[in-house]
């Protein structure tokens, strides 16, 4: 029976992408102290892409991934020297490599891209093999090294060697590339039909092989079964091929002798019979390409996640507690009557229970570690500092920090705006640190922490920091303020914010041209976080992200509005104060406003912004729900506040349209849908409605 390899692509696809990232990350550190371990590392990962990519018959990269394991095999035995020019063609080789494997996710050809490295690869590996050839001359055994050498090899797999994934037969094709080869089959240890295991291999193989190539380089294609077999290779000369048993022709006329020999040997223990299906020079013969049928689209890689078996473990066991709850409670249901009512509740009570740690222990399989999205930036920042010529030293800490995979997958492209910014206009160069009595290597610095429940992600440099007073005129200049408009210094740092806002002297590729911080702001507001920024002039820039855990599910405070429920975010609530105690002011025509310590705050009337058919909240009986987003406090009018509870958010724009001040939508206890607010939606649409309000009555 055929084995429909395709049903593994998307393991091969991760698994290469992940040993990728790993070769990326110790490649990285390389330069600066290369060790055996560091190489081997590397070395591991490639030679794992181009098993599994001949296996799976991906040929171009299996070939590509072989010239970059001659490169690291030389390295790895001290006959090449590792410089930054030799890692710059390996980071650029694994650029590469993820080309071509996106190339066969979405079925479209590899393309010629690589055909320029692996001709530079050619001309490096044998340029530097002519050099060393007097020092091979003098380590050879008597063997003119133009001559054909001879090579016994006896190759005896683990039973279970099948169930891994590794078939001998395309080890034995690696080895007819090298030269010409004869191989015969063991039956010794072949069973009775009766007895016979489809998925264990029963047979052990001698192969004669015939080249001019080097042992270690036999050794290499073993390397991948290395653990899995018994293996001895013994070089001898003076052999020739046609001393050895014929190989079976593939000509239709020899089939026939060919299953009748097989038959014969397999009657007869120990019986050695041929079956590599090569009777021409084993040079010529070629891997079949398996041909894959045309798609008019791309395909959508499909999504994934790595859950630690102690997570899957933990909701077995929540699962199990279910089934028990609510076997008891259908028995329970079965002949209830007033006896049981005790029983009734304290199952539903465990029913609660179990359903809660259920929810939890489903999130946490969504979460993963920030690092995944860290991991990309010293590669970044290597490249980015080397084009700006600035020595730049990375810091990352709390990379094990976990959030939710769909947050991590949106803040990717704003982390690298930030970093990109910090590097182009946040640190200096190394003459202009010097000047200034600094180090003349800058830091970058990327930290994640939980901080309630939100995680906050800063990213921090010890550069020039942002001079206020520029951002100033800037925003003058464009009107965006008044001239002599007194703002506080966090509100003018963050106009760099603003959409096309840019105080960059010059425009170059990497950043200057208003593009960029605008989208870093629009995108975290959209995952219901917010961005500070905190800078002091010759110092550095802080940027400090705060994002929700999940977009999923919510700690919200229920409040009362006028006989409607809506859900405020419980990390967004600051305190709540009685009308009747606050003391309002009027202003811009008929926005009402809140005097704190810190100043003004405007206050809104829900049930006049959401149009509810009702009275609005009485100075009497009314509350006033102090709320902050983006460093920005609201006042909300309120009846009562209700109580907190965890809610699952419902996008409303998927379901409706969206609507400024409201984030989603949630599914209460009693059936009923409740609105969840956006609180600096609501703070911009009020300032809407005042200015609005204002240029009326002017």
């Amino acid at each position: 029976m055929e084995i429909d390899l395709s049903q593994f692509h998307q393991v091969f696809f991760e698994e290469s992408l992940e040993g990728l990232d790993a070769m990326e990350e110790v490649l990285l550190d390389l330069e600066g102290e290369a060790d055996a371990e560091s190489i081997n590392t590397i070395f591991r990962a490639a030679h794992s892409i181009k098993g599994g990519s001949s296996t799976f018959h991906f040929q171009e990269i299996a070939d590509f991934t072989h010239l970059l394991e001659t490169l690291l095999d030389e390295m790895r035995d001290g006959k090449r020297q590792i410089n930054k020019e030799i890692v710059d063609l390996l980071l650029k080789s694994v650029d590469e490599i993820r080309k071509m494997i996106s190339h066969i996710q979405n079925d479209e050809p590899v393309g010629d891209s690589h055909k320029e490295l692996e001709s530079f690869f050619s001309e490096l590996l044998s340029g530097e093999s002519s050099a060393e050839g007097s020092e091979k001359e003098s380590e050879s055994i008597d063997i003119d090294e133009s001559e054909s050498k001879f090579y016994e090899i006896d190759f005896f797999p683990e039973p279970y060697i099948l169930e891994t994934g590794n078939e001998p037969f395309r080890m034995f094709r690696e080895l007819a590339a090298l030269g010409e080869i004869t191989v015969s089959a063991n039956l010794e240890k072949l069973p009775d039909f009766d007895s016979l295991k489809p998925e264990s291999c029963y047979l052990s193989w001698k192969i004669i092989l015939d080249t001019d190539a080097q042992q270690s380089q036999i050794e290499e294609i073993f390397e991948w079964v290395e653990d899995d077999c018994e293996l001895k290779i013994n070089q001898f000369a003076g052999v020739s091929l046609e001393t050895q048993p014929e190989p079976i022709s593939t000509e239709p006329s020899s089939m026939t002798q060919a299953s009748s020999e097989k038959n014969q040997a397999a009657a007869v223990p120990g019986k050695s019979l041929d079956i590599l299906d090569s009777a021409v020079p084993s040079k010529q013969l070629q891997l079949e390409q398996t041909k894959k049928p045309e798609s008019k689209a791309a395909k959508a890689p499909s999504a994934s996640i790595r859950v630690g078996i102690d997570k899957v473990d933990g909701l077995i066991d929540l699962v199990g507690e279910l089934v028990i709850t609510q076997s008891m409670l259908g028995q329970l249901g079965d002949n209830f009557d007033m006896s049981k009512l005790n029983q009734l509740i304290s199952g539903l009570a465990e029913l609660e229970q179990n359903t809660r740690e259920l929810q939890e222990s489903i999130m946490r399989i969504r979460m993963l570690p920030i690092g995944f999205v860290f991991n990309r930036m010293p590669r970044l920042v290597r490249d980015l500092s080397s084009k700006l010529g600035k020595n730049v030293r990375l810091e990352i800490s709390g990379e094990s920090t976990e959030l939710d995979k769909t947050v991590m997958e949106q803040i990717g492209d704003p982390l690298t705006h930030l970093v990109r910014n910090a590097l182009d206009h946040g640190l200096e160069t190394a003459e202009r640190r010097i000047e200034s009595g600094k180090d003349p290597e800058g830091t970058l610095r990327l930290n994640a922490f939980h901080q309630g429940g939100n995680i906050v992600i800063e990213v921090a440099d010890d550069g020039g920091g942002i001079n206020p007073q520029i951002i100033y005129d800037k925003a003058v200049e464009r009107g965006l303020i008044q001239p002599g408009a007194d703002i506080p210094k966090e509100q003018i740092l963050s106009l760099i914010m603003e959409p096309g806002f840019s105080t960059a002297a010059v425009i170059s590729d990497v950043s200057g041209r208003g593009v960029g911080m605008d989208v870093v702001k629009r995108n975290i507001n959209n995952l219901g976080g917010s961005v500070e920024i905190h800078s002091e002039l010759g110092e550095g820039t802080t940027f400090t992200i705060r994002l929700p855990l999940t977009l999923a599910i919510l700690d919200g405070q229920l409040i009362e509005v006028s006989g409607e429920v809506y859900v405020v975010p419980l990390v967004s609530i600051v305190e709540s104060i009685p009308m009747s105690k606050v003391e309002v002011s009027r202003i811009a025509g008929n926005m009402k406003v809140y005097k704190m310590d810190d100043g003004y705050i405007p206050i809104i009337d829900l049930t006049r912004e959401f149009q509810i058919k009702g009275q609005s909240p009485s100075n009497e009986e009314g509350l006033l729900a102090i709320v902050e987003g983006e460093n920005r406090k609201v006042a909300l009018e309120i009846n009562q506040l209700l109580g907190q509870q965890q809610v699952v958010i419902k996008s409303l724009e998927t379901h409706y349209k969206s609507i400024q001040g409201v984030s989603g939508a949630t599914i209460l206890g009693d059936g009923k849908v409740a609105l969840i607010l956006d609180v600096v939606g609501l703070a911009r649409r009020a300032s809407e409605s005042a200015a609005g309000s204002n240029s009326q009555v002017a």
